[in-house]
């Protein structure tokens, strides 16, 4: 008979490390290390080249929380259920857009164009003032404006075209119903993700994170409403020409700080100017004037005490996000750098159990 062929020995003593095997602990350190900066690069890499979406599930998730408080708001005077007071806060909110767009659409879509033509030939006017004094070159103011709008206009591409924009303003507003809908399934779907010892903490962090936006976003509400309301009255009184569409302008602007205030102001200026000296400096009084209420007494009494956040890494977040991430990414700043600061603050504190000022969970 032939003999069997001997099998290898598998004993352990007997094996020798392969090529991948490293038992010095110095370089499996190194590795290691590697091996996260490797993991944070690719994680960079990943937010840049999804950035897009990422934004989309960022608003949708402030709409969420617009949704919220609307929800909790109205929970207070009407015992029923959930599903029937979120779906009353979107057929109030939609219905309310409805009615403002049917009501004035034709007017403001008149004033709009105007409005272009109107800040179009004041800038060409304060090109022209610049070349007089010889701080542009005399013979391309044209150019000069080309250039600058083109940039203004290249900040806005990140939206994309008009199908592009409306096709995610919808899957924001989706996104934002799902969440605000049942918001305890996707919190305990994070926290199921969690180790055990950390869940407490996450969702202690998120009923924080949900109570400080909301309070941020009513402020940024009751602002836009101020500013467009008394924008509108004033310049009205006034005799400034479009005062309708400047205060719709400022209202919807004043979402942005600091960048669309100053952006609604130029704009009324332009404006104003366009009518005559008087009603040019009138514009700037009411400019003046409609930022110091909002911004000492409207404010600070809704959102500022709340975040508490410096107004120059509230504009550097802006300037930062918008390099990054376009027009999207400064519409998202101010939420997202509360967020952090919420959650930075939370972690430092290390404490398990919320305190006597820490609110309510988020039970809806």
């Amino acid at each position: 008979m032939a003999k069997r062929a001997k099998p290898p020995t598998t004993e352990p003593h007997l094996e020798r490390p392969g090529p991948a095997e490293f038992s010095d602990p110095l370089v499996r350190r190194e590795i290691t290390k590697a091996a996260v900066w490797f993991g944070m690069a690719l994680l960079i890499a990943g937010l840049v080249v999804l950035a897009q979406p990422l934004l989309l599930i960022v608003g949708g998730a402030i709409f969420a929380v617009f949704l919220d408080g609307g929800v909790r708001l109205l929970g207070r005077v009407l015992p029923i259920p959930r599903g029937w007071r979120l779906l009353l806060v979107i057929l109030l909110g939609f219905g309310f857009l409805g009615w403002v767009f049917w009501y004035a659409g034709t007017t403001i879509a008149a004033q709009a164009e105007a409005l272009r033509v109107v800040v179009t030939e004041q800038f060409q006017r304060l090109l022209a003032f610049a070349g007089s004094l010889g701080l542009v070159p005399s013979g391309q103011p044209s150019n000069l404006g080309a250039e600058l709008l083109g940039s203004a206009g290249r900040l806005t591409s990140a939206v994309g075209s008009a199908i592009g924009a409306a096709a995610s303003v919808i899957a924001m507003i989706v996104i934002g119903i799902f969440l605000a809908a049942e918001p305890r399934i996707y919190d305990r779907g994070v926290a199921w993700m969690l180790p055990l010892r950390h869940r407490a903490s996450f969702y202690r962090i998120a009923a924080h994170v949900g109570f400080t936006l909301r309070r941020l976003l009513a402020g940024r509400l009751v602002g836009m409403v101020f500013e467009g309301v008394f924008t509108w009255l004033m310049l009205s009184l006034g005799g400034v020409p479009m005062a309708a569409l400047l205060g719709l302008v400022t209202g919807v602007l004043a979402f942005i700080p600091n960048i669309g205030a100053i952006t609604s102001g130029i704009l009324m200026v332009a404006v104003g100017f366009s009518a005559g000296p008087h009603q040019g400096f009138y514009a700037i009084f009411v400019y003046f004037f409609v930022q110091n209420i909002d911004g000492y007494l409207v404010v600070p009494y809704i959102a500022r005490r709340t975040v508490d956040l410096a107004p120059a890494i509230v504009l550097g977040m802006q300037l930062l996000m918008g390099a990054l991430f376009g027009i999207l990414g400064v519409l998202f700043a101010d939420p997202i750098l509360a967020t952090l600061k919420v959650v930075l603050v939370d972690l430092s504190r290390r404490k398990d159990a919320p305190g006597p000022e820490e609110p309510e969970p988020s039970t809806g």
